[in-house]
């Protein structure tokens, strides 16, 4: 946590964070690999099985 209680403002940050940095999250990209898994899954049933 910062200090401010000297009556300074936080300094903001130097960049903004966006969606490059969301898509580096760990989690992010194990729900979306697991979401792309089922749908591939699904599309393979759909050609070769019925």
């Amino acid at each position: 946590m910062h200090d401010t209680s000297r009556g300074q403002a936080p300094a903001p940050p130097s960049e903004q964070r966006g969606c490059l940095f969301a898509l580096s999250q760990p989690p992010l990209m194990i729900f979306l690999a697991v979401i792309g898994g089922l749908l591939l899954l699904g599309a393979a049933h759909d050609l070769f099985l019925l």
